[in-house]
């Protein structure tokens, strides 16, 4: 047996080892796949997902999809092997990340899922207020967010008190309590009217010169009012979580609230996390969310802002991508578009 032979033949197991570690032995990153999509406009299990208490609900034609992203490791201490990375890897509808960069460190499952469904909660509560808004209903307050140790108002203004008034004028948000108190003379005492843990209270404080301009050492900040007009429920899968389909759900629940139809019988799809201002921010796992959205047959999808440049990496096919700041903006870029598919709408292009 020549030396060529033997160490072929030595090879071979070895070879075969390597193949057999690579197949089983996990390593540390995740994939990315393109997730369901959900119309929040439809139902599950027989209900409503958008379901309203205090006014009329308007259910017509279409269909708003929201947009997932399946994580292939889902517990923490998941892993996977050379081949199904390598996989997803040459794919241009998945991504490949380190293990670190999408799970905290000693995180439990049930920690990941709690918090995913906090965010969720959060993004709905955000949505509905946004949506709200949108229709012209008032639904923040001003609130003292802070007060400066020695200012007038230390022992007077507490934080978190929610203020109604100043000096008998109803005030609606900070820029009005601002206002109202660089008004007011300086050593003339003010009276603000503030509700604080549920009760009405009488508060008087007199301002001081303060870069030339009356001052009561407040900083003023906005929240959500709890007593909102109408009552808002989202009810979908609670394994679904995280704050990303904050923008879907606010423009979900404007449709649900106005006659008509927005989106004009088509399907369009999106992606963001919304705040109380109604600005829309930044998710993961775009370019998954956008295959997600082109196969289930959308011929819009809204896309904020700070995600633009990844987007225009994804195979989106005929969908047009559309970039949404604002739940105002994706809306009357929704109603342009119906209107005119090949309407001047704001470009991930342009923004990027």
């Amino acid at each position: 047996m020549t030396q060529r032979t033997l160490a072929g033949l030595l090879a071979v197991p070895l070879l075969i080892g390597l193949w057999v570690t690579a197949a089983f032995v996990p390593l540390p990153y995740v994939t990315y796949e393109p997730g369901l999509t959900l119309d929040v406009l439809g139902s599950a299990d027989g209900k409503e997902i958008i379901q309203v208490e205090g006014a009329k609900a308007y259910r017509d034609d279409g269909e708003l999809r929201m947009t997932t992203v399946y994580v292939s490791q889902p517990r923490p201490k998941g892993r996977n092997n050379l081949f199904e990375l390598m996989h997803d890897w040459a794919s241009d509808e998945d991504a490949v990340y380190p293990y670190n960069a999408i799970y905290a460190d000693h995180q439990t499952v049930e920690q990941n899922r709690e918090e995913g469904q906090a965010e969720m909660t959060s993004s709905q509560d955000a949505a509905t207020a946004v949506a709200l808004e949108e229709l012209g209903y008032d639904v923040t307050e001003p609130v003292v967010a802070a007060v400066t140790k020695g200012a007038p108002a230390d022992g007077e203004l507490e934080a978190g008190d929610v203020i109604v008034e100043v000096d008998g004028t109803a005030v609606s948000n900070s820029t009005d309590v601002v206002d109202a108190v660089t008004a007011a003379p300086v050593g003339e005492p003010v009276t603000f009217v503030v509700r604080r843990d549920g009760k009405r209270r009488e508060v008087t404080v007199t301002p001081v010169s303060a870069d030339g301009k009356p001052q009561v050492g407040i900083q003023v900040g906005t929240q959500t009012k709890k007593d909102l007009p109408i009552q808002v429920t989202v009810d979908i899968d609670p394994s679904i979580g995280g704050p990303s389909a904050g923008l879907m759900f606010s423009l979900g629940i404007y449709d649900t609230l106005t006659p008509g139809s927005l989106t004009g019988g088509e399907t369009i799809a999106g992606t963001g996390t919304m705040d109380a201002a109604g600005t829309v921010g930044p998710i993961g796992g775009i370019q998954q969310k956008i295959v997600g959205a082109r196969d289930a047959g959308a011929g819009l999808f809204l896309v904020p802002p700070d995600n633009c440049a990844d987007a225009l990496g994804a195979p989106n096919g005929d969908m047009r991508l559309v970039e949404a700041p604002t739940m105002h903006s994706a809306r009357e870029s929704i109603e342009a578009w119906v209107k005119d598919p090949d309407a001047d709408l704001p470009s991930c292009k342009a923004a990027s």
